[in-house]
């Protein structure tokens, strides 16, 4: 063959890989979407082991089995839990209590608004009914689940799939070394050898940091919240330090819908709006600070991802997986940002996926 037909075929095949990784990824995301009730259980009890893994491996160098190590954290975190939801019952059953009384002091407060809003209502079915050619036009009612029966669906479903991932979190930190040990038996070369154990010892080091300082960054911002809330005079301050610490775990919507939640709450317990305003704009100060300084500066030097990407990850899980998806979001992508940086053909998105700012853009921008 001449270079030019060797060029033509090296791009018709560029052509294919191409688009065989765009089916492979629809594919994939079909499958995930799909298979949610079955994958969202095994992708969290993945990140769990990960992130207890060192402590097991910590406790088995001092003769610690990994059995007994997996069998006493995952009791004593699952304990924890269980306990910390059972303390937060009384603050929920109140804050359920309070709801009517809250719902008729929104009413009046909106009720000047309503008028507004009845009389562009009126227009609009007037509009409807001169386009229908019909005084009556037909309406089609669809009948929709009840809110309690909801909560209760949803509930359920949360409680099997962090159950069943603490259970396979289990058996994963039991096992010890033996996925390594696996892995050291499938790969034919040392290298590959090499590179595969790295690999896994940097994605469980990377996640485990991240999620046991994340955890540790939103428990110190529960309590700040908590606790300025108390000097306020806010009803259930235990509790919206404990809802802060909670959503703070979801990227960019965790913070906004906790000022809303607060917001609402605030406007029918307070009589006039600027009593109102306060509690929620202390949760917004202190989540401003806690996302645009403390948290960069700590995790800053280890996570370091692109922003756009994380935003995108978030929407992408949230939509496939719902609220679980989007806590998981960040994790996952760390883990495929590890796996693009070992890996040579897909180290071209692993630099997207990362936040560093590359040399030569940093040499070519403008001097000041």
């Amino acid at each position: 063959m001449s270079d030019s037909e060797w060029q033509k075929r090296d791009r018709v095949l560029i052509s294919i890989r191409r688009i065989l990784t765009v089916h492979l990824i629809l594919v994939l995301g079909t499958i995930c979407y799909f298979a949610k009730d079955l994958l969202m259980p095994l992708a969290l009890g993945l990140l769990i082991a990960l992130t207890l893994s060192p402590v097991v491996r910590a406790l088995s160098r001092h003769h610690v089995p990994a059995p007994v190590s997996a069998v006493l954290l995952v009791i004593s975190v699952g304990g924890f839990i269980t306990s910390f939801g059972y303390m937060m019952s009384t603050p929920m059953t109140e804050l359920f209590d309070s709801i009517p009384n809250i719902g008729q002091t929104l009413e009046q407060k909106i009720s000047p608004y309503k008028q507004s809003v009845d009389a562009i209502s009126k227009a609009g079915e007037q509009v409807e009914k001169m386009a229908s050619g019909s005084d009556e036009p037909t309406k089609v009612v669809l009948e929709q689940p009840g809110l309690i029966s909801s909560a209760a669906s949803t509930v359920a479903n949360g409680l099997t799939t962090i159950m069943l991932a603490f259970v396979l979190s289990l058996f994963m930190l039991a096992s010890g070394t033996l996925f390594q040990e696996k892995l050291i038996a499938v790969m034919p070369r040392l290298q590959d050898k090499k590179r595969a154990l790295t690999v896994a010892y940097q994605v469980e080091s990377s996640v485990s940091r991240y999620l046991l300082t994340v955890t540790l960054i939103n428990g110190a911002l529960g309590i700040v919240i908590m606790s300025l809330l108390s000097l306020a005079g806010v009803p259930n301050p235990v509790l919206w330090g404990v809802v802060a610490a909670v959503l703070n775990f979801l990227p960019f919507a965790g913070a906004l819908l906790g000022v809303g939640l607060l917001a609402i709450v605030s406007l029918g317990t307070y009589e006039t709006v600027p009593a109102a305003l306060l509690p929620p704009a202390i949760y917004y100060a202190c989540t401003t600070i806690e996302g645009n300084f403390i948290t960069p500066a700590i995790v800053g030097h280890r996570l370091q991802l692109n922003i756009v990407a994380v935003f995108t990850a978030v929407v992408v899980w949230g939509w496939l997986w719902g609220i679980g998806g989007a806590l998981m979001a960040v994790p996952i992508l760390l883990v495929v940002k590890i796996l693009c940086d070992h890996i040579e053909s897909w180290q071209v998105l692993g630099e997207f996926l990362s936040g560093r700012v590359p040399p030569a853009a940093e040499a070519s921008e403008p001097e000041s």
